[in-house]
């Protein structure tokens, strides 16, 4: 099994250009307490059937003091429609409360070792790794979800509690690699679509 950031673990440098015309490195958002990084992408079902709860847990947790910053790093030669200029078009229609990073390179998603779109890992005020894997247990189709294990995460973190599931199974589509052979997953639904 590849390796992935685990709890306790710091958060990886990036300097990643964005939607909005911008590149963003970790510390432009120093100014949030608690920040979540997550791997996403345009074209995965399970990331265009939770993109709306993400929604409503980044609103529900910005007056906490808590930043997302969606990072794609899947290979635009595997799926076009997962390219920069997509991205815009899809920052565009559906004006998402969050930075959209690409990563080109794949190496930010190597550096964290992101599996799967979504893939979240929140970090501390110290950017420390308190939570990684899914938003919710059904991604796919959120009227059938029954956890929110982000929302869940956040809650405690925002509340000076320990985190009580660091770790859950991130559920989506895998990493779509640049012809690297360096994450060995299984086939999921997704890569069936």
């Amino acid at each position: 099994m590849a390796y992935t950031l685990q709890p306790g673990e710091k958060a990886f440098d990036f300097n990643l250009p964005a939607t909005d015309g911008s590149n963003y490195t970790l510390s432009s958002f120093a100014d949030a307490k608690y920040l979540v990084v997550f791997f996403t992408c345009n074209h995965c079902p399970y990331v265009k059937g939770s993109d709306e709860v993400t929604r409503e847990t980044e609103e529900k947790y910005r007056d906490k003091g808590v930043k997302f910053v969606a990072i794609n790093s899947n290979s635009a030669k595997t799926y076009p429609e997962d390219g920069f200029e997509s991205m815009v078009k899809r920052m565009d229609e559906f004006h998402f409360p969050w930075k959209y990073l690409r990563d080109k390179s794949q190496a930010i998603a190597l550096a964290y070792g992101a599996l799967r779109t979504p893939h979240f890992f929140v970090f501390d005020e110290d950017r420390k790794l308190v939570y990684t894997g899914r938003a919710v247990d059904n991604p796919r189709d959120v009227s059938q979800m029954t956890i929110n294990d982000l929302d869940r995460a956040l809650d405690e973190l925002t509340s000076g509690k320990p985190v009580s599931v660091p770790v859950t199974n991130p559920i989506g589509c895998n990493i779509k690699w640049d012809g690297k052979d360096t994450h060995w997953m299984p086939a999921d639904a997704c890569d069936l679509v």
